[in-house]
């Protein structure tokens, strides 16, 4: 009798290696991202909560980056792979300044990159598992727009991800105006932030608030928001709902 005995050369260790390395699913997580135009450029907000699953594990996560000159980038979903999404932009923003050519990329152009790389993923099959807001000031006009994890992309004048999607949303339809000044930007923001930390059991009351017009990005240290919790919904919340006691 003879026994076949296999020869390991390593690429089974090294394919193991690789799929190890892959996000199959998300884990560590943030939640909605609310963005507006106003009168001077884009405002943004979102929390620095990160879920590890339904825990609120981390509390100092910033979610909201620069991207060049021109551009600020939100993200909701997988934190790791937000962080490379941003390595992906540190390599397209070093060859565009590598040029020399006195140009350097809008928020259009990065907006349409974000959105190819995350058309690409899905048809791998190895998503990104992040929805993408994008919005900048580049000569005088500003620009806002948003990406699915699948690559579904828009532009409009206020965006919201996840839950804000549901429950900011109508909120800026009824108050959204393009000449906001700052001030009721924020306020505007505030507001949905607000709504969103009541109903929303994956936000936080730390936000920040970032901003972006000619002159660059400017982000907010962490702030929290005052609330109010004795309204009777929240006493009783399953107060005439089907099958409660």
């Amino acid at each position: 009798m003879t026994f076949t005995i296999p020869i390991d050369n390593g690429d089974a260790v090294k394919n193991a290696e690789a799929d190890s390395q892959r996000t199959l699913y998300p884990y560590v997580t943030g939640t909605s991202i609310v963005a507006i135009k106003y009168k001077d450029g884009v405002l943004m907000a979102s929390d620095m909560g990160g879920s590890y699953g339904s825990t609120l594990r981390y509390k100092n996560i910033e979610r909201m980056k620069a991207i060049g000159k021109h551009s600020l980038l939100g993200a909701s979903g997988e934190i790791s792979d937000f962080q490379e999404i941003l390595r992906y932009l540190d390599e397209l923003i070093l060859n565009d300044n590598m040029w020399d050519d006195g140009n350097s990329l809008g928020p259009k152009e990065v907006h349409n990159y974000l959105t190819r790389v995350m058309y690409n993923r899905r048809n791998k099959f190895n998503p990104l598992w992040n929805t993408l807001v994008l919005g900048g000031v580049k000569n005088g006009e500003s620009y806002l727009g948003m990406v699915s994890m699948i690559g579904v992309s828009f532009e409009d004048n206020h965006v919201a991800t996840g839950f804000g999607n549901h429950l900011a949303r109508p909120i800026l339809r009824d108050e959204w105006h393009a000449d906001l000044s700052f001030e009721e930007g924020v306020k505007l923001l505030e507001k949905c932030m607000r709504v969103l930390l009541y109903r929303d059991r994956s936000a936080i009351n730390k936000f920040q608030i970032a901003k972006i017009t000619e002159e660059g990005v400017t982000v907010s240290e962490p702030y929290s928001l005052k609330t109010f919790w004795e309204f009777k919904a929240f006493n009783n919340p399953t107060a005439g709902a089907e099958g409660s006691w």
